[in-house]
């Protein structure tokens, strides 16, 4: 292991292959140093990210890839997207499907010997050892302001074939969607209703898995008066925070995440905090580990839900939008927990598409389906136990806005699903 500068990190890629595939940490850890230096140095090169922000490099000879797209990649004509379930990512690398000629990791600075892959494990572990199984390099762009988290981002520094020394902002994650609900009345109640409607079914003691978005996080808030609930989850945002202040959670239960992405408050409050182990996504979102959880409460949305349970997060008119991500792998563990339960939670109506997201039936491919109920802000379906014309109905009369309830029945019965 030596200290080099960007410069000469970028070089050694460059070294490796005309073409070189580079892993680099995604979400909001992404190391902007050494990726500029990279793009600045390496003429061709695949860049593999997950969730990947505004300002990735995108130019011609450079090939975006990703299992689940973020808005810096999101309609280039120059994406490769890899259709995976999150918990399989890693396994993809391990194969040798996608060889690896380099690793770059955004990384603490030491702290008792180690460095610590902070707010962005996920997929990296596996990817660091096809790394190195294959004679790529792994690289380490450390940074005072990426907190040490403990678990299995966790490495001894001469693990690491060169360290770069940087020092810039981990950035937070936006909140855009926030903001619109707080500029928009109709928005924020819908929200509200949607967030107790899900808290509701929530017992004390139970084990919550959120995904990404405004309703997951309207869900979070009204949780703050359960007790002795627990986290396992893909992804651990602010709502964390609140419940923690809020002591609805068990004091006894770590708090377990595959990755970090929120407020510097939040990444303040991860550091060196024995409560958080932050764990590669083989682990957690395993459903053999998900289902083991007491309770194990999968809370998700979608951009549309049809008459048969199926629901599309994915795709837009075919073109990929994210990807499965992790919530195939939390609602199938959840419907296998003791207590567990698959919650589908969006609102009836898109305001900007103005277009029901209850549907008769897909025309986009399906990201999840078996669910134990979908939830909107005008009811709750129940779908565990239910015939296909019994959710149906169910989805019909207590989920889907009232303006498209006739036209859903005429397709229903169309459908032979009435």
């Amino acid at each position: 292991m030596s200290t080099i500068t960007a410069d000469q990190a970028a070089a050694l890629i460059a070294a490796k292959a005309a073409e070189p595939r580079i892993v680099v940490s995604g979400n909001g850890a992404v190391p902007w140093t050494m990726l500029r230096s990279v793009d600045a140095h390496v003429p061709r090169y695949r860049l593999f990210v997950l969730n990947s922000p505004v300002g990735v490099p995108d130019r011609d000879g450079v090939t975006l890839e990703s299992a689940f797209v973020g808005p810096g990649m999101r309609r280039s004509p120059r994406l490769a997207y890899y259709p995976s379930r999150l918990s399989h990512v890693p396994h993809l690398f391990r194969s040798g499907k996608l060889a690896v000629d380099a690793v770059v990791v955004h990384t603490s600075v030491p702290y008792n010997g180690k460095v610590s892959l902070g707010c962005e494990i996920n997929i990296l572990c596996g990817v660091i050892e096809a790394a190195q199984a294959s004679g790529g390099l792994v690289i380490a762009q450390t940074n005072p302001t990426m907190p040490y988290t403990f678990g299995d981002g966790e490495y001894d520094l001469d693990m690491f074939d060169a360290v770069v020394e940087a020092d810039e902002p981990v950035r937070p994650l936006g909140h855009g969607a926030v903001s619109a609900s707080a500029a928009d009345p109709e928005r924020a109640e819908s929200a509200a209703i949607i967030g107790a409607l899900v808290s509701d079914r929530v017992g004390d003691g139970a084990t919550l898995q959120l995904g990404i978005g405004e309703i997951p996080d309207a869900t979070l808030g009204g949780l703050s008066r359960k007790k002795d609930l627990g986290i396992w989850t893909e992804m651990l945002s602010d709502g964390v925070l609140s419940l923690a202040e809020a002591g609805a959670l068990d004091p006894d239960r770590v708090i377990t995440a595959s990755f970090v992405y929120g407020s510097l408050d939040l990444y303040r409050w991860i550091d060196r905090n024995e409560r958080v182990r932050v764990l590669r996504t083989e682990t957690v979102n395993s459903p053999a580990r998900i289902c083991q959880n007491y309770g194990m409460t999968s809370i998700n949305t979608a951009l549309q839900v049809d008459l048969l349970d199926q629901a599309n997060a994915s795709r837009i008119k075919a073109r990929i939008h994210s990807g499965f991500g992790g919530q195939t792998d939390f609602t199938v563990g959840a419907m296998h927990a003791p207590h567990g339960q698959a919650i589908m939670a969006l609102r009836s109506w898109h305001p900007k598409a103005q277009v029901s997201t209850i549907v008769p039936l897909l025309d986009e491919p399906v990201t999840s389906f078996q669910h134990t109920c979908v939830i909107t802000e005008h009811g709750v379906a129940e779908m565990m136990g239910c015939s296909e014309k019994e959710q149906a109905a169910n989805l019909i009369d207590r989920a889907a806005h009232p303006g498209v309830r006739a036209h859903l029945w005429d397709q229903a019965r169309q459908l032979g699903l009435a």
